[in-house]
């Protein structure tokens, strides 16, 4: 049997990215498109989406708000239709929301951030997961965050939402593990990306100071373990948690 090589890994295999049109999305698509990949953009966001077409030579783009389940199922179909399959999914989109303490936490705040980091989420799993079924196999990347695990002051929202990753990722693990999909995540700290402009600097220094490197992560050291999770190589590992947060991570 003939090894893959680093730059075909992907051959032949269509991926959706969300929030593919900017930061770590965009740096995976473009990673999966040089290693023989096509890949479909979905991101809220038209301009972006344009310029990272062009930037990436995607495949396809979809403007969505994957807030609306509706929308996200359409979504789904017309890919597929389109590229013929899907065979990998990462889900990069997110917000952070503001950042204060819960009891001055807006209401209409908390439900953006849960309705677009971990509803959103659900929706593109389940309504790609039948994709995959069909075709027998897929590869599933959640973005989480280190924050889902230890709980950042005054992001109880972020914080709530990517701890719902983490556990639903465990859990469609599980119940696919008889198959060859494969659902893991990423639990990264502080990567700079444009994400950074929703925080405030005393919340940034907040997250560079936990990090016992003393740095804040490359969206390119992320991308690389998303890219691995998200190949035909990560064929043991499903229903798991993955860290790349510079020694933040105790558990």
């Amino acid at each position: 049997m003939t090894a893959l090589t680093f730059t075909d890994r992907f051959a032949g295999q269509i991926a959706i990215i969300t929030g593919g049109a900017s930061g770590i999305g965009l740096y995976v698509a473009a990673r999966i498109t040089r290693e023989g990949g096509r890949v479909s953009l979905w991101d809220c966001d038209a301009a972006r989406l344009a310029a990272a077409q062009a930037e990436i030579g995607a495949a396809h783009t979809h403007r969505l708000d994957i807030a609306d389940p509706e929308q996200v199922a359409r979504a789904a179909a017309e890919t597929a239709e389109t590229l013929g399959k899907i065979d990998v999914l990462v889900c990069s989109a997110g917000i952070t929301g503001p950042n204060t303490p819960l009891a001055d936490y807006p209401i209409a705040d908390w439900k953006q951030v849960i309705d677009v980091n971990l509803n959103g989420l659900f929706y593109c799993n389940k309504f790609i997961v039948p994709f995959m079924v069909k075709n027998s196999y897929g590869r599933i990347v959640n973005i989480a965050s280190v924050a889902g695990k230890e709980g950042n002051p005054n992001a109880s929202a972020y914080s709530t939402s990517k701890a719902g990753v983490i556990g639903l990722t465990k859990s469609l693990g599980k119940e696919l593990s008889k198959t060859e999909i494969r659902v893991n995540c990423v639990t990264p700290a502080a990567v700079k990306t444009a994400i950074f402009d929703q925080m405030s600097q005393e919340h940034i220094d907040f997250m560079l100071s936990k990090i016992p490197i003393g740095r804040f992560g490359g969206i390119a050291e992320v991308a690389s373990l998303v890219c691995w999770l998200a190949s035909a190589e990560c064929s043991f590992s499903t229903g798991a948690v993955f860290d790349v947060s510079g020694g933040r991570a105790t558990y």
